[in-house]
């Protein structure tokens, strides 16, 4: 196993162990209301049921039953299969004029917005949609987060999750760490080091450069060649490293 190998290891393992943390808190905190509730019935509104809906549709019925919600699962998902049927239900279209349906690709770069960035409202996302040439109101935002079951702002984390950021990024993230090798010259034992950089997309591996020395000038200029175009990171985003010497903040 290479080192990158276990510094991907690492941060996996800790994204898990965080999801499962707040599980368990949630699903804890799901008991104490349903005691505290007894028999009463919660009323929702539409809105509310929506959400629910499209959120349960996403777990599915096994974990829906794990999580010890609130609501049934069998609910929860009645709920879902009504607003399938209402989306499909035309009838209300013969009486009055409707306005045109937002064109797919516009609906999907609002998910996406909303997705990748949870702190943006609809005015934040509607001036995003503008700068790539698609001008909407911020009522169609806010209405197509709202049929997709996406929470207001302010009703989304404050903090992006790792999961989250991984999900969002995961195209563009790549790794580098160094490797030695220990090696028989005229001089002795020489220790040589190796940076290795790795796409995580696809698990491609490429060595950056070879040197008995990583100093600051080497990093640099490595760094440069891997940046520079046809570099190996020339679309890469966000690189994951370690706080080793060679390139720690004093080197860089």
């Amino acid at each position: 196993m290479q080192p990158w190998h276990l510094l991907v290891f690492a941060l996996v393992s800790w994204v898990n162990r965080e999801q499962q943390l707040a599980i368990e808190y949630l699903k804890t905190e799901n008991s104490i209301l349903r005691d505290k509730l007894g028999k009463k019935r919660i009323l929702l509104n539409d809105n509310e049921r929506r959400r629910l809906a499209v959120k349960g549709k996403q777990l599915g019925r096994k974990l829906l039953s794990e999580l010890g919600a609130i609501f049934t699962r069998d609910t929860i998902l009645r709920w879902h299969r009504e607003l399938i049927a209402r989306k499909w239900d035309y009838s209300s279209e013969k009486k009055q004029v409707v306005r045109p349906r937002v064109r797919q690709e516009i609906v999907e770069l609002i998910l996406r917005f909303a997705k990748e960035n949870p702190t943006w409202g609809a005015d934040r996302i509607q001036g995003a949609l503008a700068n790539v040439g698609f001008h909407i109101t911020d009522t169609t935002v806010r209405n197509v987060l709202k049929a997709n079951g996406i929470e207001p702002a302010p009703d989304r984390p404050a903090s992006i999750s790792w999961e989250t950021f991984l999900r969002a990024h995961w195209e563009t993230i790549f790794a580098v760490d160094f490797t030695t090798v220990e090696v028989w010259t005229k001089t002795g034992l020489t220790t040589f080091y190796v940076m290795v950089v790795m796409e995580l997309k696809s698990r491609k591996v490429e060595i950056a450069g070879i040197t008995t020395n990583p100093n600051k000038q080497w990093v640099t200029q490595v760094a440069r060649n891997l940046s520079g175009d046809d570099g190996f990171l020339e679309n890469a985003s966000h690189l994951i490293l370690d706080c080793s010497p060679p390139y720690s903040r004093r080197h860089l």
